[in-house]
């Protein structure tokens, strides 16, 4: 029993079981003051959209048509980052502001030529910034801007939902409701107790959806150089210059974007999240601070879970391995746990229950018991992230990045009527 806890427990981590009880708190809290979002004191008006976008004509329309539910087009604006199809006409055609970069910058290099090019810091208070294949939730400023109504707020994480695509294959099916999973778990497990205004200590804000404070967003460094991803790097810099703190709630600034279904889309886009973390992590020395406290202790227990879930994995097909032998050499097969094999045995239970308790509180938060049905799927899946986790660590200290993107594959698809991503709102 005790292996059990003990794989179960490293699985899931101390510090989100933690911030997992903080958050539960800040729910009952608010139950019982029946807190409510009220209306900002900041107008829409004072809102600029900012894209960079690479090749995206597949979905941008779609994007730009949500958008435009929220603030007029003349507030958005768009950087087409090196694009060769149709992204910077169908912009036009919206009556959008578009930037057409040559050569392309990278993502991070985009976001900054477009807040220079259009001066968006200082025409606009608050700045979102939106990702191509992003859709926001029709509710999406009116629940986020609240939350700027306090002024230590220097930025409004988005609460990101996968866009569910209609049926293309089996894989498909399990790459999206995987990534639902890790979605859901991070942000009402881990990212709301972080949010909590005494502990600020979010690590992403993430950039497919958020805003920013405008002169919170003029002290970043966006484009730093060798960097995969800007937005581990801009949220760091928040705390490393005390610029304020993040703010998250999970049913405000709803958004869906579109995440890979193909596993070459799927291991490409992980890797590079991933090498974004250790390389931010790298680049900011630990100060003292809760902050810096929490993310040390997270990223440590990423690696122990990692190579964790590697060693049972292996260790279980080299002891099924032996088993299947045994059976075809005419050794009769027999229940007899040796003092080596019941650890294992254990620890695999434990991952095992801990990820099926996972599926089920999804399903259930998401309203799609037919997750449940993929379960035994999921965690080799699992085995796959912990894989390239680890590799990104080891790359992280071999090679730096230019930021120059590669997206996934992006699909036409109808936009849901129910742009929540189906999560039940809180």
């Amino acid at each position: 029993m005790a292996t059990i806890l003990a794989a179960a427990l490293l699985l899931l981590g101390l510090s989100t079981a933690c911030w997992a009880g903080v958050g539960g708190i800040r729910r009952v809290l608010r139950l019982l003051r029946r807190d409510t979002l009220s209306s900002s004191r900041i107008s829409t008006g004072e809102v600029a959209v900012l894209m960079a976008a690479h090749n995206e004509e597949a979905v941008i329309d779609a994007t730009l048509a949500a958008v435009e539910e929220l603030v007029p087009a003349s507030q958005v604006f768009v950087v087409s980052d090196a694009s060769n199809d149709r992204t910077a006409e169908l912009v036009r055609a919206h009556g959008a502001n578009v930037l057409d970069l040559h050569p392309g910058r990278g993502k991070a290099g985009a976001l900054v030529a477009g807040l220079d090019h259009f001066g968006l810091t200082r025409r606009f208070g608050v700045i979102m910034i939106l990702d191509a294949d992003t859709v926001p939730a029709p509710d999406y400023l009116t629940t986020g801007l609240p939350l700027f109504d306090d002024p230590s707020v220097a930025a409004v994480a988005g609460r990101a939902s996968t866009r569910w695509s209609s049926s293309r294959g089996w894989m498909s099916r399990v790459l999206i409701a995987h990534r639902e999973r890790v979605y859901v778990l991070f942000q009402t497990l881990l990212k709301y107790g972080q949010a909590a205004p005494r502990a600020n200590a979010v690590a992403i804000v993430p950039g497919f959806a958020s805003m920013y404070r405008a002169d919170v967003l003029e002290r970043l460094d966006i484009a730093a150089p060798g960097l995969a991803i800007e937005d581990y790097n801009m949220t760091f810099e928040i705390h490393a210059k005390e610029l304020g703190r993040v703010a998250f709630e999970p049913s405000a600034a709803r958004a869906m974007t579109q995440d890979p279904d193909t596993i070459g889309d799927y291991v490409r886009q992980v890797g590079r999240w991933n090498l974004g973390f250790w390389q931010t992590l790298r680049r900011h020395r630990p100060r003292w601070g809760l902050f810096w406290a929490a993310v040390s202790l997270f990223a440590a227990e990423v690696v122990l879970s990692s190579v964790l879930v590697i060693v049972i994995a292996v260790a279980s097909v080299l002891t099924t391995t032996v088993a299947l032998a045994r059976t075809v050499a005419g050794e009769p097969w027999r229940w007899d746990p040796s003092p080596a094999g019941a650890p294992l045995a254990a620890a695999l239970l434990g991952v095992l229950v801990v990820d099926a308790v996972a599926t089920i509180y999804v399903a259930a938060l998401v309203r799609r018991p037919s997750m449940v049905l993929l379960a035994p799927v999921f965690p080799l899946v699992r085995v796959l992230d912990a894989a390239l986790c680890l590799r990104a660590l080891v790359h992280a200290t071999t090679r730096r990045s230019t930021g120059v993107w590669s997206s996934p594959a992006r699909r036409i698809e109808p936009v849901p009527a129910d742009r929540s991503g189906g999560v039940v709102a809180e």
